[in-house]
C-alpha cells in the first residue's frame, strides 16, 4: 500500500520524512568541505538508541571514495557530479534491502507521476517481486500486457537480452517501458510450464481503466474494478448511484488482478458497503504508534449480500477492501490467495524533481492480520486455467454467482 505526498495516502502500493537535494554551488561547496574538513559524525540508530549507545559514522570514507572514482575510473570524464551525487542517494535507500523504498531522479519521478496519473506508455502490467523473483502482478485490462496472455505471478526471466536475476523492479519497469509501436520480448516462466517461453509484445499508450459494471441474472450488480486511484472514488460514486435505483439483490465485487491505489480511495470505498465509523484498517509504525482508519458515507450497500473476487493480482488496496468487508461482514472471497502487499510506502517530492518512496509502516486487518505475512486467503478457492482462459470461461465468476444466489433471502 502506498500513501502519496501531499494528498497523502497511497496503497499500491508511496513517501518519506527527510528531504534531500543538493545542487549547483551548494553541491560543489559541500564537497569542498568534505574534502578539506572530514569529519565522524555521530547518529543515532534506532537500535542503538535503545541501548543507550552513539553510532559514529566516518563521512570521510564517502569522500575518499568519490575522489577515488574521480582520480582514477577510467571513464570518470563521462560520469558527472549529479550522477554520481543521486547514485549515492539511491544506494542509501538500496542498503534498506526493500524494494518498495527507491528514490526517483527527476526523470523517474515524473514516470512515477505518470503512472499513478493513469497514463503512460508500456505494455500495461504491474510487476512487483516475489521471493526475489520479478513477477507479474496484474495485467491491466484491455492492455498488451493482458492481449499477450500475460498473467498474475508469472516471473519474468528476461527483458529482452536482459536477465533480470539483479535487477529491481523499477529498473525492470524502466526496459520494459517504451515507445508505442516498438516491441519489447519478456521470457516468462508460468507454475505449471515445463520450460519458459519468450513472449513478445508491442508497446502501446497505457491509459488505466478504473471500473465497469452491469446488472446480471437475478439482479446481480457486479462491479469490475480495476484500480483505486484518484479517479476511482467519483467513478464509483457515478456506479453506485446507478446501481441503487436497479435495486439489486446482491453484488459481486471484482478485485482480480487489481494492483491498488490510493488508500483514501480504499476507505471511500469500503464506506459503501459497512456503517460509519466501522475499523477498516490500522497503520502501524516502527515506533508502536498506530492509526485506525475508519469508515465514513453512507453505508448505501450496508445491507445488501456481497461477494468479493480475489486472485494473485489483488494487492495493497484491493487486501485492505477486501479484508475489511470479510472481518467486519463476512463477506465471503472467492478465487485465489491474494498478493500479499501490505507495506505503507510515502513519497516526497524534493527540491529538483526527484523523490523518495520509503516504508514506513504495516497495514493490519480489523481481525488482526498481517496482509504481507499471509495474503488474504479465499474462502472458496477456484482457479482459471489455460483452457477456460481459451474457452472465455469464467469458473471464478460462477462461484461467486452460486455463492451469492445461496445468500440472498
Amino acid at each position: 500500500m502506498q500513501k502519496i505526498f501531499k494528498n497523502r495516502y497511497f496503497v499500491i502500493g508511496i513517501s518519506i520524512i527527510i528531504a534531500v537535494a543538493l545542487s549547483g554551488g551548494g553541491f560543489y561547496f559541500g564537497y569542498q568541505q568534505g574534502i578539506k574538513k572530514p569529519q565522524t559524525v555521530v547518529i543515532r540508530g534506532v537500535a542503538n538508541l535503545e541501548e543507550g549507545k552513539l553510532e559514529a559514522i566516518d563521512f570521510s570514507l564517502f569522500w575518499d571514495v568519490w575522489q577515488t572514482i574521480k582520480d582514477k575510473y577510467v571513464e570518470a570524464d563521462k560520469i558527472d557530479n549529479q550522477t554520481l551525487f543521486y547514485g549515492a542517494v539511491s544506494g542509501l535507500l538500496g542498503a534498506l534491502k526493500d524494494e518498495n523504498s527507491v528514490f526517483f531522479p527527476p526523470t523517474d519521478a515524473q514516470k512515477f507521476n505518470e503512472d499513478i496519473s493513469g497514463e503512460f506508455g508500456g505494455i500495461g502490467a504491474e510487476i512487483g517481486t516475489r521471493n526475489n523473483q520479478l513477477v507479474i502482478i496484474a495485467p491491466l485490462k484491455n492492455t498488451p500486457a493482458e492481449r499477450a496472455g500475460l498473467r498474475a505471478l508469472d516471473k519474468i526471466l528476461k527483458v529482452d537480452d536482459t536477465v533480470t536475476a539483479n535487477l529491481t523492479t523499477d529498473e525492470a519497469v524502466k526496459l520494459i517501458r517504451g515507445q508505442k509501436g516498438t516491441t519489447v520480448i519478456l521470457t516468462i516462466l508460468r507454475n505449471g510450464w515445463d520450460k519458459p517461453k519468450e513472449i513478445s509484445i508491442i508497446r502501446d499508450t497505457i491509459q488505466v481503466p478504473t471500473l465497469d459494471w452491469e446488472i446480471k441474472e437475478n439482479n446481480i450488480a457486479y462491479i469490475h474494478l480495476y484500480n483505486f486511484y484518484e479517479k476511482a472514488p467519483f467513478l464509483f460514486y457515478q456506479a453506485a448511484v446507478e446501481i441503487a435505483f436497479k435495486n439489486p439483490k446482491g453484488i459481486i465485487l471484482d478485485l482480480r488482478n487489481n494492483p491498488g491505489g490510493f488508500l483514501d480511495a480504499a476507505i471511500n470505498l469500503t464506506g459503501w458497503f459497512l456503517k460509519p465509523g466501522q475499523t477498516v484498517v490500522s497503520e502501524e509504525f516502527r515506533s508502536d504508534k498506530k492509526q485506525v482508519f475508519t469508515s465514513y458515507g453512507n453505508g448505501l450497500f450496508k445491507d445488501v449480500p456481497i461477494v468479493i473476487l480475489i486472485n494473485e493480482g489483488s494487492a495493497s488496496a484491493s487486501e485492505i477492501l477486501a479484508g475489511a468487508l470479510r472481518d467486519n461482514r463476512s463477506v465471503k472471497l472467492i478465487g485465489k490467495k491474494s498478493f500479499g502487499k501490505g507495506t505503507v510506502q510515502e513519497l516526497e517530492p524534493l527540491k529538483d524533481g526527484s523523490s523518495i518512496k520509503i516504508t514506513v509502516a504495516h497495514w493490519r486487518m480489523p481481525g488482526g492480520g498481517l496482509i504481507e505475512k499471509n495474503g488474504l486467503d479465499p474462502d472458496y478457492e477456484v482457479g482459471l486455467t489455460d483452457e477456460d482462459f481459451k474457452a472465455n470461461r469464467d469458473p471464478q465468476l460462477e462461484k461467486a454467482m452460486e455463492v451469492l444466489k445461496s445468500e440472498i433471502k
